[in-house]
C-alpha cells in the first residue's frame, strides 16, 4: 500500500508538470475575449450601432445615377405630312440616356423621427444584453470554477480516507503475521482499500470533466490539461435590502424597459402611415439620339428637373388603424412582461439570499463537526493500532469523517454559489 501511495503521488506530480495553471481571473479574462455567446452579443451590438443612423431611418437624401446606350438596325418606311416618302433598308439608330436623380423626404408624419428613436433604443438594448451576457458568462465560469474546487476538496477527503484504509490494512497485516488477526479482517480491510481506490479514481474523472466544462465556457480553441489551486472564500457582507433595491438597475430589467420604448416608437411609426407624405425630387438628364434616315436625324436634350410628390392616404380598409391598435397592445404586453420580470427577479433574489444566509450559518457550525470528525478518526486509528478498537469502529469513524466533510464542503459551495447569484442580480460580479 505504501508503494501504491508513492506511485500515486509521483503520478500526480508528473501530471501537474504538464498542466497549465488557471486562476479565476485568467479564466474570466479568457472568456471575455473568446466565449462564443459574448462574441455573438458584441457583434449584435455593433450591428445595432451601425444601424442607428438617420440614413437607415430614411432621413437623408438619396442620389442615383442612370445610363443607357442603345444601337439598333432596321428597315425604314416613312410617309411625312409634307408628302415626302422615305424608304430605306439597314438604317442605323443610336440612343444615349444619362441622368442623376436625387430625393429627400420633407414630411411623412414624423415617421423618420420615430424610426430613429427605435434604432437608438435597439442599440441601448443590445448594449444591455451584452452586459447581461458578460455577467451571465462570468457567473457560469465562477460557479464551475468553484465546483472544481469543491470536487478537489472531495478528492482530498477521499485521499485521507484511502490513507486511513491503507494504514488499517498495514496494521491488520502486521497482526496477521503474529497470529493476532483473522482472514475475515484482512479481506475486509483489502476490500475497503479497493473501494476507496475506485472512489478516488472516479472522483478524478469528475474533476477532469469539470475542467473540460470550464474550458468550454472560456471558449478556448484547444482543450489542455489544467490545474487549479485555490480555496472557497465566501463574502459575508451582502445585505438583503441592498439586493432588492438594486433590481430595477439589473440589465435584464433595463432591457425589458427598453423593449417598452421600442414598442412605443413602433406605435408612432404606424400612426405616421395615416398622415400625408411629401418628397422633394431633383435631377439632371441628358438624352441623345441619332438616326441615319428618317424624319429626325438628330435629337439632344439635357437640363435639370425639380419637383415634389405628395401622397395622401385616403382609405385602405382600416389596416393602419388596426395596426396602430395592435402596436398599442404590444406596448401594454411589454409593460406587463417588465413587471413580471421584476417579480421573478425579486423572487430569485429572495431565494438566493435565503440559501446564502442559511448556508453561511450552517457552514460555521459544520466546520466544527468536520474538525471533530477528523480528530475522531485519528483517535480511533490510534486505538485500533493498540487493539483497543475494532475494524468496524474505524469504518464508522471514516464514514462520519466523509459525511461531515462532504456536508461542510457542500455548504461552502452553496454559500458561494448563492453569493455569485446575488452579485449577478445586482451587477456586481468582478467588483
Amino acid at each position: 500500500m505504501k508503494r501504491f501511495l508513492l506511485y500515486l503521488l509521483l503520478l500526480l506530480s508528473f501530471k501537474s508538470l504538464a498542466q497549465v495553471p488557471v486562476t479565476l481571473n485568467s479564466a474570466i479574462d479568457t472568456a471575455l475575449k473568446s466565449n462564443f455567446d459574448i462574441r455573438i452579443a458584441r457583434i449584435n451590438t455593433k450591428i445595432n450601432t451601425i444601424n442607428n443612423s438617420y440614413g437607415v431611418a430614411g432621413g437623408l437624401p438619396t442620389l442615383n445615377g442612370t445610363g443607357t446606350a442603345t444601337n439598333s438596325w432596321y428597315n425604314l418606311k416613312q410617309k411625312t405630312s409634307s408628302g415626302i416618302d422615305i424608304t430605306k433598308n439597314g438604317v442605323n439608330s443610336n440612343s444615349y440616356n444619362a441622368g442623376l436623380s436625387a430625393g429627400i423626404i420633407l414630411f411623412n408624419g414624423f415617421r423618420i423621427i420615430a424610426t430613429k428613436g427605435q434604432l437608438s433604443h435597439l442599440q441601448q438594448q443590445s448594449e444591455l444584453e451584452l452586459n447581461m451576457q458578460i455577467q451571465n458568462t462570468m457567473a457560469a465560469i465562477m460557479v464551475m470554477y468553484y465546483d472544481i474546487l469543491r470536487q478537489q476538496n472531495y478528492l482530498g477527503i477521499i485521499k485521507s480516507t484511502l490513507e486511513v484504509s491503507a494504514k488499517k490494512f498495514d496494521i491488520i497485516k502486521e497482526r496477521s503475521a503474529v497470529g493476532m488477526a483473522n482472514e475475515a479482517d484482512i479481506l475486509q480491510a483489502q476490500m475497503d482499500v479497493n473501494s476507496d481506490e475506485q472512489t478516488f479514481k472516479g472522483q478524478e474523472v469528475i474533476i477532469e470533466q469539470d475542467k473540460t466544462n470550464l474550458q468550454q465556457l472560456m471558449g478556448v480553441k484547444q482543450y489542455v490539461p489544467i490545474t487549479i489551486h485555490d480555496s472557497i472564500v465566501v463574502d459575508e457582507s451582502i445585505g438583503r435590502d441592498s439586493v432588492i433595491s438594486f433590481l430595477k438597475n439589473n440589465p435584464q430589467y433595463l432591457s425589458a424597459d427598453q423593449q417598452i420604448k421600442i414598442n412605443e416608437q413602433i406605435v408612432k411609426e404606424v400612426k405616421s402611415l395615416r398622415y400625408p407624405s411629401i418628397r422633394l425630387n431633383a435631377g439632371y438628364n441628358f438624352i441623345y439620339s441619332s438616326s441615319s434616315a428618317g424624319f429626325n436625324l438628330f435629337t439632344q436634350n439635357y437640363g435639370p428637373t425639380v419637383g415634389a410628390t405628395m401622397q395622401v392616404p385616403i382609405f385602405n380598409g382600416t389596416i393602419y388603424k388596426k395596426q396602430q391598435v395592435v402596436a398599442s397592445y404590444n406596448v401594454e404586453n411589454a409593460k406587463l412582461q417588465r413587471e413580471s420580470l421584476l417579480s421573478i427577479l425579486t423572487a430569485d433574489a429572495i431565494k438566493a439570499y435565503q440559501a446564502y444566509e442559511s448556508s453561511i450559518q450552517q457552514m460555521k457550525s459544520q466546520k466544527k463537526s468536520y474538525e471533530n470528525a477528523g480528530r475522531l478518526v485519528k483517535i480511533v486509528v490510534q486505538r485500533f493500532s493498540l487493539n483497543q478498537a475494532t475494524i468496524l469502529d474505524v469504518k464508522a469513524a471514516q464514514e462520519s469523517f466523509e459525511s461531515a466533510g462532504y456536508m461542510y464542503i457542500n455548504l461552502q459551495y452553496s454559500a458561494k454559489a448563492a453569493e455569485i447569484e446575488l452579485k449577478r442580480l445586482i451587477f456586481r460580479l468582478g467588483l
